[in-house]
């Protein structure tokens, strides 16, 4: 029997009973109904519905027995976020608590002060029982410290501890259509994270000129949670970056010292053992040179370094790991680091403001540790860096002299190296298939 007839001999019969008890628009959505479940079930000839025996069973259900709502014994924890324009009685009417005790307590005690400089979004947890009474109230302060609030009988008592931080591993990929900054967005990658990227592999890949659409990375890195919210990125613990079609890896390894650096999987470094340039983003402004006009003393003489400038209080970092021979005042150069890397290499750190919180003689440094802040003493006519890198005591152009590599791990140190970056490769791995499903969806 053709279709169209099949069709007809179902809807006849409804419509006819439709047409008598529903309105125009009820009977409409009868027809559609009842076409679209004839073509359900009528595009396979021969096919009928089976009738399916069916049996009514009712069975009495007994109810477990409810503890009395007295409220006694009954304890409860809430949460709520900080909102703008709140305050701590506000917050407190929101979390239910009814406690003219605990207001008086945390309007008085010294202990309750940051609970007065609430910020929009921070969360407050509170554990009361049945009647609205405190017993206990945990708060993150804006110093990076937990305020803990808790009821001993009729007395309350608060106390600042250490935020309980867990570290947890997460991972992004993304592909670059513009720039690393732009990706980094898109994938949801924190600044702090795509900052450390740049330097990681800076020595490999120039960012400003070496970049084409197309390339790719995948990181894996720390994410520090209190409470479940995540309150900083951390350190980035394995990451590859495609450019140009080229692969570039680094894990995260801390050697016997505690000095911690970046090696690809192979056990190669990463980093070179120096920087290029003590400041992460400067300009220069006076080159190496073996004669210039002084800007003070009006003659010519040698410029054995180079001056980068920066705004007075710009962090300055050790080129390469290192030990301090001098830290102080020395004449024209106001106050410098010099620093004894490995071999011949030296460096120099002139016109400081101030030096870094560790820095004094013999003290060792490691490559990216703040020794100073820039600054303008000495013979400086502006706040800048004066920057030297020498060879067995000659002075050398910092721009163009050949870098060492840095020291590649021992036997002994590569086989401890892959057993402690196995879990890192199996994260960073599982992050790349996930980035080529995702790829592979969109297209």
């Amino acid at each position: 029997m053709p279709k169209h007839s099949i069709l007809a001999q179902c809807i006849a019969p409804l419509a006819q009973r439709a047409r008598s008890r529903l309105s125009m628009p009820q009977w409409a959505g009868v027809a559609v109904l009842c076409l679209s479940g004839v073509a359900a079930f009528g595009l396979v000839p021969g096919t009928a519905p089976e009738t399916v025996p069916t049996r009514e069973i009712t069975r009495a259900l007994s109810l477990p027995p409810l503890p009395p709502g007295t409220g006694e014994g009954e304890r409860y924890w809430r949460e709520e976020r900080i909102l703008r324009g709140d305050t701590i009685g506000s917050v407190l009417v929101r979390l239910g608590v009814d406690d003219p005790q605990a207001q008086v307590f945390l309007a008085r005690d010294p202990s309750a002060r940051a609970l007065y400089q609430l910020r929009p979004g921070q969360p407050l947890r509170v554990e009361t029982d049945g009647a609205g009474t405190l017993l206990q109230l945990r708060f993150a302060t804006t110093t990076g410290e937990l305020l803990s609030i808790e009821r001993d009988g009729d007395r309350l008592a608060g106390k600042t501890l250490p935020l309980p931080v867990d570290v947890q591993w997460r991972q992004a990929s993304a592909e670059i259509r513009s720039s690393l900054f732009g990706a980094a967005d898109a994938a949801g990658l924190p600044d702090a994270v795509t900052l450390q990227l740049a330097e990681i592999f800076g020595g490999d890949i120039d960012f400003l000129r070496d970049l084409r659409q197309g390339d790719r990375f995948t990181v894996v890195y720390e994410s520090r949670q209190v409470d479940g919210e995540v309150v900083a990125a951390g350190r980035v613990v394995a990451a590859e970056f495609v450019n140009g079609g080229k692969s570039f890896t680094a894990f995260l390894w801390r050697d016997a010292d505690g000095r911690e650096s970046y090696y690809a999987q192979d056990g190669s470094p990463r980093r070179q053992a120096f920087l290029r340039s003590p400041l992460e983003f400067s300009r220069v402004t006076s080159g190496f040179s073996g004669a210039r006009l002084h800007p003070i003393l009006r003659v010519a003489r040698a410029h054995l370094g180079t001056d980068y400038a920066a705004p007075a209080g710009t962090p300055v970092r050790a080129t390469a790991n290192g030990r301090v021979t001098f830290a102080g005042s020395q004449g024209g150069y106001g106050n410098v680091v010099h620093l004894q890397h490995q071999g011949a290499f030296s460096t120099v750190y002139a016109h400081l403001s101030r030096f870094g919180a560790q820095v004094k003689s013999g003290a060792h440094v490691a490559q990216g540790d703040v020794v100073g802040y820039v600054g303008q003493t000495g013979w400086a006519t502006g706040p800048h860096l004066h920057y030297e890198f020498r060879v067995g005591g000659v002075h050398r152009n910092p721009q163009t002299v050949a870098l060492p590599s840095a020291l590649p791990l021992s036997p002994d140190e590569r086989t401890a190296f892959a057993a402690a970056a196995a879990p890192a490769v199996e994260q960073l791995e599982l992050a790349r298939a996930v980035a080529a499903v995702r790829v592979a969806a969109r297209r």
